[in-house]
């Protein structure tokens, strides 16, 4: 994504990436070595996105934006309330009330963070995008302060709904539907298939 952000082309189309991670710690450009309390065996990459440390693993859903935010004549800020907006949608389908926070980017249920997102814009696009969790290890929240934050809780969309061997593709569909939407885009995903 990067490479597409520094070699642009109008004419490219904007694109959602949908993955999950092997596990990886992944500190922003703002991220202070003090977050990372004890990362053991699982690797720490500095990476030039918006933010400070968090974790990327199985069973967390991540999706990657590469938008024309100057063809759409979008800020920053205006892309992060989008991209919060489509996870609070999603995760209402899923029975699940979050909320987002003025000076703490990302999605909670309560008190425990579900979703963060991290950007970065280069060129009039943006890359890199948010995290999702789903039905994951949690454990490894513990080696870090995510997102900078001490003692921050963190939870999962598998805490609140109903046992799923699908979970994570449910969530897939759900998501991205939600992003499509809140880019002014028709949904796309119009049935889930499960081989």
């Amino acid at each position: 994504m990067r490479y597409l952000a520094e070699n642009p082309k109008a004419e490219r189309s904007d694109e959602i990436w949908l993955l999950s991670h092997k596990p990886v710690y992944t500190q922003g450009q703002a991220g202070k070595s003090e977050h990372v309390l004890n990362p053991g065996k699982i690797p720490v990459v500095q990476i030039d996105r918006g933010g400070q440390v968090t974790y990327h693993g199985p069973g967390q859903l991540v999706a990657y934006l590469l938008i024309n935010v100057r063809r759409r004549t979008l800020g920053v800020r205006t892309l992060v309330e989008m991209i919060e907006s489509a996870m609070v949608a999603a995760l209402t389908e899923f029975g699940i009330s979050a909320d987002t926070r003025p000076k703490a980017p990302g999605v909670y249920v309560k008190d425990a963070k579900i979703g963060a997102l991290g950007l970065r814009i280069k060129n009039g696009w943006s890359y890199h995008g948010l995290s999702l969790n789903v039905k994951m290890d949690l454990t490894p929240f513990d080696r870090i302060n995510p997102c900078g934050f001490e003692n921050l809780a963190v939870t999962q969309v598998a805490n609140f709904a109903a046992e799923d061997n699908f979970l994570l593709q449910k969530a897939s569909k759900v998501l991205c539907n939600n992003l499509l939407v809140e880019l002014g885009y028709q949904e796309y995903y119009q049935e889930l298939i499960i081989s």
